[in-house]
């Protein structure tokens, strides 16, 4: 984890503990261990505490497949050095230094997850598949930016993220970048309160405490809520997190005051530590964190640091300090960063996700000896690098070097790969028809051995949309479907309006759609909602269809476009969208037909990973289209208005009763369940067709 070893413990006299010279507000010394800590006062217990933290973080992700909480024991800890040492200057009446600290604390990180990074985007070209390209792509950028949890957050709640086959070997830097935020958050409050002692003439103490309480308060309420909300969420999010940081600073700014029994420190240190070691495996972090859960391994980490400010032969300390645990404790940041990418990458070698306990070992193993590379030939280097000490502008340069490294091959690389889509993109006309080889009398023509279409790297540009947003009299009164409505609006007078409403699965056919539409001229527009199909009645989008129901008899379309079936994973089912005749019979009140598509089949696999890993005609892609939708199309049973039509294009979807990757050289699916938007537009001469009956339209 990121500020495992960027911080070190603070230095003190003999005996001593983090603290300043004993002024008025100042953070005073207690007795420690012995064996625990050095003649300057450096706390080697504190080490160890990141060793087993780190060892928690890999044993859990290796052999357990779940989170340990070892990273919010890190994310406490950094927040202890960080406060301790400038409330040390804050007592000594010395400036807080942001700038210096700045460029010092970055010039520690970001070189060491420069050269991680650089690694990781050689192995990912060199090994993993060209669809998980972009998602390398897009993480790397946010993880040089310590932005990464952000862009995870956003993948939380945003339905159209691609749910890849291939996890991410850098998702473990979102808290690495929630730890660069706070380094550069925390100072300012520092030195905010260094202004307050300043001008009020007060003591160090109760202004941290102020300062802190009141970040610690109002976060982890904060934290409660979106976590019981929106949990994908607020685990990535820096606002729900900044508590643990603020619990770590003020356990450094009362440490000075707290001394237990020896006994009881004995008691409480053991007990801290165990509650560490279990956390894992008694909460779910990953699905409950943070909220107040993480409120088990963060005070429990306060335990262990309270426990040391008394001594006694049985102290937890003592063991901590073990020279093995303090060794794996300075290796702690870059054995962060190298585990997660080496599981991953072991992931998609073997393609399996669990290994065996010695393929774990060899894991782990190979962690270890990286960690220790990286700390000793480029992270202590860089470090203690005299040219770089000489002055914060070097530092700097030192940063913005290390950066260069991972920018440029990054670049290079997605040129090269844009370039590439869009020369296989120049030629679709002719080397890629899709369906339309599938027209009576088609004659194949370009060039033999041409790339299917669309390029691997090119996925998240394949959900249909239109550019235009709503706005006029078609713009909805209600601000969530105003985001989601988009609009192609017909100059011809008495033009016919059709509105697509439904989830992602209407979406994809509108590929088809808008061309007809531009074409014959009518003003086409669409509110639509990832997982929620259109029907009313009780379920999670009851709210939302009701509030389009709404919206489409304001408009007063001649007719609605919907996906009326919904199809399940591998032929397990096939039926009528949920509360769509209620909907329909609201539409036929109000004289709106409806053009209403049957869903595609869905896979329990992502057909298109599929294909880029066995080949486009490998039978382990392929599916009989008997055995993923019903023999009769379900819809059958709506009772809709004399104008209405229903299209079933599983025919042209499935050709030949086969359900397979690629058709006229485009891929069919973009996942597991939906179309691309290639192939949809291919789909458009049969959707004319088979809604040439519709009365108004055709």
């Amino acid at each position: 984890m990121t500020a495992l070893q960027d911080f070190r413990a603070p230095t003190a006299p003999s005996r001593g503990t983090p603290g300043a010279a004993a002024t008025s507000g100042a953070v005073r010394r207690h007795a420690r261990p012995r064996a625990a800590t050095s003649r300057e006062g450096y706390r080697y217990d504190l080490d160890g505490l990141r060793a087993v933290a780190i060892l928690l973080v890999v044993v859990y992700h290796v052999w357990l497949g779940r989170v340990s909480g070892g990273v919010d024991v890190f994310l406490m800890l950094s927040a202890f050095f960080l406060t301790g040492s400038f409330a040390r200057r804050l007592s000594a009446g010395r400036p807080v230094a942001v700038g210096p600290y700045w460029a010092r604390t970055f010039k520690r990180l970001v070189p060491v997850s420069a050269v991680v990074l650089v690694g990781v985007l050689g192995t990912a070209y060199l090994l993993y598949p060209p669809s998980s390209w972009p998602s390398v792509w897009t993480q790397t950028w946010t993880s040089l930016g310590y932005v990464q949890n952000w862009e995870l957050a956003r993948e939380a709640v945003d339905y159209y993220a691609r749910d890849g086959a291939t996890a991410s070997p850098l998702q473990h830097y979102w808290s690495l970048s929630v730890q660069g935020q706070v380094f550069v958050l925390w100072p300012l409050l520092l030195l905010l309160s260094g202004l307050v002692v300043r001008r009020l003439r007060v003591s160090v103490t109760p202004v941290l405490l102020t300062v802190f309480g009141t970040v610690f308060a109002t976060s982890l309420a904060f934290s409660v809520v979106e976590t019981a909300t929106n949990q994908g969420l607020a685990y990535f999010d820096t606002r729900t997190r900044l508590w643990e940081f603020a619990l770590g600073s003020l356990v450094a700014v009362v440490l000075p005051s707290v001394r237990l029994p020896a006994r009881a420190a004995v008691v409480v240190g053991w007990a801290g530590l165990a509650l560490i070691v279990t956390c894992g495996l008694v909460l779910d972090v990953q699905g409950g964190f943070p909220g107040y859960y993480a409120l088990w391994p963060t005070v429990a980490a306060a335990a262990v640091i309270v426990a040391g400010t008394s001594y006694h032969p049985w102290a937890v300390g003592n063991a901590l300090a073990h020279p093995v645990l303090r060794s794996l404790g300075r290796d702690a940041y870059a054995l962060y960063l190298v585990h997660w990418p080496l599981l991953i990458t072991w992931r998609v070698v073997t393609g399996r996700l669990v290994p065996s306990w010695y393929e774990g070992a060899v894991v782990v193993a190979a962690s270890l000896v990286l960690a220790r590379v990286l700390t000793t030939l480029v992270e202590r280097p860089v470090r203690d690098l005299s040219w770089a000490r000489a002055a914060p502008g070097r530092e700097v340069a030192t940063v913005l070097v290390a950066a260069a490294l991972v920018v440029a091959p990054l670049a290079a690389w997605q040129r090269a790969e844009t370039v590439r889509a869009q020369s296989a993109l120049a030629g679709a006309s002719l080397n890629n028809p899709g369906a339309r080889a599938l027209l009576p009398g088609y004659k194949e023509q370009g060039e033999p051995g041409a790339p299917a279409i669309p390029a691997a790297t090119d996925l998240g540009s394949q959900w249909v949309s239109l550019s235009e947003l709503c706005d006029g009299a078609l713009e909805p009164d209600a601000r969530e479907l105003a985001k989601r409505c988009g609009q192609l609006v017909s100059e011809q007078p008495g033009a016919p309006t059709v509105v697509a409403v439904g989830d992602s699965h209407s979406e994809q056919y509108l590929g088809a759609l808008i061309p007809i539409a531009e074409r014959e001229g009518w003003t086409l527009v669409y509110v639509l909602r990832g997982g929620c199909s259109f029907g009313l009645g009780d379920h999670p989008c009851s709210d939302w269809n009701e509030q389009v129901l709404e919206y489409v008899e304001k408009v007063g379309p001649d007719a609605i476009f919907t996906v009326v079936t919904a199809a399940q994973p591998d032929g397990t089912g096939e039926h009528v969208v949920e509360g769509l005749q209620e909907a329909v019979d609201e539409l036929r009140a109000s004289d709106i037909d409806v053009i209403g598509v049957r869903d595609n089949p869905r896979f329990s696999f992502d057909v298109f990973a599929c294909a880029e890993s066995n080949g486009p005609d490998s039978a382990e892609c392929r599916r009989d289209l008997r055995d993923l939708s019903a023999p009769v199309s379900p819809a059958a049973s709506l009772e809709l208005s004399d104008g209405s039509v229903l299209v079933d294009l599983l025919d042209v979807v499935c050709p030949g009763g086969v359900c397979g990757p690629v058709v006229g050289n485009v891929h069919v699916f973009l996942d597991d369940n939906h179309l691309s938007w290639d192939y949809a537009k291919t789909l458009e001469p049969f959707l004319e067709e088979r809604i040439s009956g519709w009365s108004r339209g055709g």
